[in-house]
This record gives C-alpha cells, sequence and structure tokens, in this order.
C-alpha cells in the first residue's frame, strides 16, 4: 500500500522546528516516481510541475504543530496503525493528505499543466505560501489539501467553498499605576480591561450563508498580559484577541479609536470563486464517496492567500474536524486512499 507506506515516512520526521529533512524526502521522492520538473525555493517550499503553465495546483504543506511527549520517541514522531486509522503528528494536518496528493500528481495524466507544491510555516501564518505568491506563483485552480471528510457524513469526501479568516490582535490598555495598599488611587489597568472585555462581548457576530451553508465570525479573548509585582496595581496591560472572520466580514473593526488595538497576525477568509468548478469537484467526489457535499470550514488554512490573490481555490482532504493538532492525531486510511483517487480524477477532467 504505497500511499499508506508514503505517509509514515513523512509523518515520522518531525518538522515542527525544521522543515528541512522532510522537505529534502519529498523533493526525493518527485524525482524518483516522476519526470516532472521539482525546485525547492529560497525558503524551503517545493514546487513540481509537469506539462506546460500552472493551470492546476496541488497545496499542502509539510510543518506540523510540536508534537505532544507521547508522539516523540527517541527524536522522531511515533507512528503506528490501529483499527484503520494511522496515528502520529501530522497525520490528519497534513502529512496524511500530501501523500494523497503526490500520489495522485505521479498517476494522472492532465490535460494541461498540473503543479504539486508544498509549503513550509503553515502553521505560523502562512509563511511559505505568501512566499511563494509574492514570487509570482498565481496557478489558475487550486486544490487545497486540509480535510474535508465527514462533515456531511462519516466517511464522506466533502468539499469545502469557503472557511473563516483569523485575525490575533492585542489591546493595549492604559491606566495609572499605584501601590496596592491604596487601592483607590491611581487607575488599575486590568480594571479598566475589565470594561474593554464587556465591550468586545457586545459586539455583533456576523453570519454569512455560502450555498446553504451558514458561517458565523466568532470573537475570543485569549489571554491577559500586565502587572509588574505583587504589590503593585498595574498602569498598563494587554488583551490578546482571537477573531474567526466570515468572508467579507469586519469583526473587531466595529470597535472604535478609543483603544490602542493592533494587529499581529491576519490571515484572510476564503470563499470559492467560481461555483461550476466546486460543482463538479463535487461531483467528482460523489462517485468516489457516495453523499459528498458542498460544506464550510471553521479553520484557516492556506487557501485564503491563494482566494485573495485571484485564484479560484477549493480545499479536499482526508482529515475529519477535531483531528489536528490533537494528542491522538490521526487519519483514516481509506480516507487517504479515497483522496488520492479523487485528486487524480481532477487532474485528469476538463475545468
Amino acid at each position: 500500500m504505497e500511499i499508506l507506506d508514503l505517509a509514515k515516512e513523512l509523518i515520522e520526521i518531525p518538522s515542527h522546528e525544521s522543515e528541512k529533512e522532510v522537505g529534502k524526502v519529498i523533493q526525493e521522492w518527485i524525482k524518483k516516481e516522476t519526470d516532472a520538473k521539482v525546485v525547492q525555493d529560497e525558503v524551503g517550499n517545493i514546487i513540481a510541475r509537469r506539462g506546460v503553465g500552472d493551470k492546476l495546483a496541488f497545496i499542502g504543506h509539510h510543518d506540523v504543530v510540536p508534537p505532544s511527549s507521547s508522539q516523540i520517541k527517541r527524536g522522531r514522531c511515533e507512528v503506528f496503525e490501529e483499527e484503520g486509522r494511522l496515528y502520529g503528528r501530522g497525520s490528519a494536518d497534513m502529512k496524511g493528505a500530501l501523500a494523497s496528493m503526490m500520489h495522485a500528481f505521479r498517476d494522472s495524466d492532465p490535460e494541461e499543466g498540473l503543479v504539486f507544491a508544498s509549503f513550509i510555516g503553515e502553521e505560523k501564518g502562512g509563511i511559505g505560501a505568501k512566499y511563494a505568491i509574492s514570487k509570482g506563483f498565481n496557478p489558475k485552480f487550486v486544490v487545497v489539501g486540509e480535510g474535508s471528510t465527514g462533515y456531511s457524513n462519516e466517511g464522506v469526501v466533502d468539499i469545502a467553498i469557503a472557511h473563516r479568516g483569523r485575525r490575533e490582535s492585542k489591546i493595549t490598555i492604559q491606566g495609572e499605576e499605584s501601590h496596592a495598599s491604596q487601592w483607590n488611587q491611581g487607575k488599575n489597568a486590568i480594571y479598566l480591561a475589565a470594561e474593554v472585555i464587556q465591550k468586545i462581548g457586545r459586539l455583533p457576530m456576523e453570519e454569512v450563508s455560502i450555498e446553504g451553508n451558514k458561517m458565523r465570525g466568532s470573537i475570543s479573548i485569549t489571554g491577559i498580559r500586565g502587572g509588574t509585582a505583587t504589590n503593585i496595581n498595574p498602569g498598563r496591560c494587554e488583551l490578546v484577541i482571537d477573531e474567526r472572520v466570515v468572508p467579507e466580514g469586519n469583526g473587531m473593526d466595529s470597535i472604535g479609536e478609543e483603544f490602542e488595538w493592533e494587529v499581529t497576525q491576519e490571515i484572510p477568509s476564503f470563499r470559492c470563486r467560481d461555483m461550476s468548478f466546486a460543482q463538479r469537484i463535487v461531483e467528482l467526489a460523489g462517485r468516489v464517496t457516495s453523499g459528498s457535499r458542498l460544506i464550510v470550514k471553521p479553520h484557516t488554512t492556506d487557501a485564503g492567500w491563494f482566494s485573495e490573490k485571484g485564484c479560484i481555490c477549493i480545499v479536499c482532504g482526508p482529515a475529519e474536524l477535531g483531528e489536528a493538532h490533537t494528542a491522538k492525531e490521526s487519519v483514516d486510511i481509506k480516507s487517504l486512499e479515497n483522496c488520492a483517487q479523487i485528486y487524480q480524477m481532477i487532474a485528469e477532467a476538463r475545468t
């Protein structure tokens, strides 16, 4: 079972601190198994091309979030099979999908130019994707291999046509420092922060409907930083904000200008720009797993960057909701095979 063997090899290689080793394995496999022109760019992205032009691109990433202590043994990521599933850091997000895409890239007979691209730094805000785009990488159609399986029904490979964006920001609150024994002196910044938190809680959550799928934005305060000593009422503190923004949504933009607000990271939302393309893909997927549907994802992916650039994107991958980044991360082995078949059908279809 070649896909499973390749997935295991990729998962075993740690790539949370450096993607160099796994990138080399991906590049060497493509050189050995295909006649594609494959390069590793200056930041470590692996990009392979068959045919002429960047008509259709299979896109993934080979970095992962840090594994838990239970997922590492003797400096390698533990990988094993159990009851039809493949376990290990990156199995769901997204080395399993990479193995499926690499096989489809090798086995397909595309009508026009086909690209396979695996990026670095997706878990750090899309570093690799943004770099490739800045250097002119602009395929017409993009299939991102992030998880879309099991949203409509167990085992069904669905097609995601939209996802929320993510924006991380901080609000700095200025008060006036005072000694803690004089609680009524100065302006305790943490007390002022409580008022800001209440205002954030009252902000309206935007909602859109995309092909019958409702998508709602969210705002969450994930941290508060402030205070210099146990006996000092702080004169300054920061709130860390996590927003999930729907396509064309505003989120925190409506909070006003009375606070010092700074966006520290922003990943754009995504919406498919050509629903006829998405409908065609869901039809192909339905031939492999009956009942495939168009769905929306709650998580960000590199589709946000390519959609913002003007590419026509969908998200299709073997991972199920809730598997990525967990201590028991896993992927259904049958879904790896199903997605490889779907990817090959997409490559060989007339778009």
